[in-house]
């Protein structure tokens, strides 16, 4: 008896379950066939701003490569300085790219030469929707995060290359004037579809745009600057300073070759599609490529010169060849990179002894690697662009080095009128880590 009782409750549950499991079979099979956001519409975005974040990690890395390098390059009694200079400078540009650059370099809309003044930066709203969020191909917080970290590699040019005989405080106004104004309003003449871009001219990660520019603001700095007391003697003769220490500005070569990869590999700018990654690879490969001619080149070319190789120079090397590479670093096979490294590497050999016979104290060849070697790099996108000319190419050149060298010496001058950018004499001689700072990098080797 209690088991038919059973027997019919159980009957009944399932005719009354039945309608209910219907219904949910059909709505299930419902939702399988009903196109949903998928992949293809917010994988792009995903994949882009994830390049754009870890390129980033990697450029920012590049501060640590610059601060390892002029510390190593520079004497013991100014490494504290140089430490100093480059965590201030980074932060400097990170707030100065946040206040008003990122905007006047991608304007919204401008005449194609400057744009809108003190628009802070505003970034993705909290939670936005996948969906709405695949209408850009980035968030605009990695978009932003990605530029902040070329324009501080821009400043820590200028920190090498007047290195131990410049003031704290008018350098780091100097970086606040670069960083918030001058580098973003030439950047956007490329890179924020300004007149060279609409002309044609070509500088895919950066020769012209963050090197040259760094370049050409370091050499109207150490022209105003002066050189360094006892570099050069009376009768021409060139005194060699050795850096405190070659270790650590090995370790900075290679931090900032390791850098490289994401200030090249993440100007692809997209990595939402099987060639886009593809592309990526390839960068990297020639970046690589170009580094290693370039070290290889200045180490037999030292060796032919001076019968014995130079490290200072094959680091050097190392690094014109990477600046060599990044106006193009897309098109050109492993061979082409290769010989395009190696002209770098030949650029900085022969340009650093040039600069001394014009009496241009450059501490750690800032300008040799950084402004000729971008020039250099800049010409060759003709090589292997197709799309590019040689007189746009020309053009963008002469467009980036006189309005950079022009405004950077006004503002150099008017700092040196205003609240003067050397240190004296007896200060310059004690170190710049005492007198200005009053900390010692190495104290255990301090006398007294």
């Amino acid at each position: 008896m209690q088991m038919n009782n059973w027997i019919k409750l159980g009957l009944a549950a399932t005719l009354i379950a039945a309608p209910s499991l219907g219904l949910a079979q059909e709505t299930a099979e419902a939702a399988a066939e009903a196109p949903a956001p998928g992949f293809d519409e917010i994988g792009p975005y995903i994949m882009t701003t994830l390049l754009f974040c870890m390129a980033g990690f990697l450029v920012f890395f590049m501060a640590a490569g610059f601060a390892m390098l002029e510390g190593g390059l520079v004497r013991s009694k100014n490494v504290t300085m140089q430490m100093t200079k480059n965590i201030a400078l980074y932060s400097i540009a990170a707030i100065m790219y946040w206040f008003m650059g990122f905007n006047l370099m991608y304007p919204g809309d401008f005449n194609g030469y400057v744009g809108s003044f003190f628009v802070p930066t505003v970034l993705d709203p909290v939670g936005v929707e996948a969906a709405d969020a695949a209408l850009d191909y980035a968030s605009i917080g990695s978009d932003f995060f990605f530029q902040l970290v070329f324009v501080a590699a821009t400043a820590s040019i200028v920190s090498g290359a007047l290195a131990e005989r410049i003031k704290l405080w008018p350098f780091l106004i100097f970086t606040i004037v670069l960083t918030g104004v001058l580098y973003p309003i030439s950047g956007s003449w490329q890179w924020g579809g300004g007149w060279l871009s609409e002309m044609g001219f070509s500088d895919f990660a950066g020769s012209t745009v963050v090197h040259s520019v760094g370049g050409w603001a370091a050499l109207a700095g150490a022209i105003v600057l002066g050189p360094r007391i006892g570099k050069y003697g009376t009768d021409g003769r060139v005194h060699p300073m050795p850096g405190s220490n070659l270790a650590l500005a090995t370790l900075g070569t290679f931090i900032l070759w390791l850098g490289w990869f994401g200030f090249n590999g993440g100007s692809q700018l997209a990595m939402g599609t099987v060639g886009d990654v593809s592309d990526v690879s390839r960068i990297f490969a020639n970046t690589n490529m170009a580094a290693a001619a370039g070290a290889v080149t200045a180490l037999i070319l030292t060796q032919i010169m001076y019968k014995k190789p130079d490290l200072t120079m094959v680091l050097n090397g190392a690094l014109a060849g990477l600046v060599s590479i990044t106006a193009e670093p897309l098109a050109p096979s492993l061979f082409g990179a290769l010989w395009i490294g190696a002209v770098g590497g030949v650029i900085v050999v022969l340009a650093v002894p040039m600069l001394d016979k014009f009496k241009i104290d450059d501490v750690v060849g800032a300008v040799p690697v950084h402004l000729f070697a971008g020039i250099w790099g800049t010409i060759a996108v003709v090589f292997y662009n197709g799309d590019a000319s040689i007189s746009t190419q020309i053009v963008g050149i002469v467009a980036y080095g006189i309005f950079t060298f022009v405004a950077s010496l006004v503002v150099w001058f008017i700092l040196k009128a205003v609240m003067g950018i050397r240190v004296s004499e007896e200060d310059e001689i004690t170190g710049l880590d005492m007198a200005e700072l009053g900390m010692e990098a190495y104290p255990e080797f301090s006398k007294g």
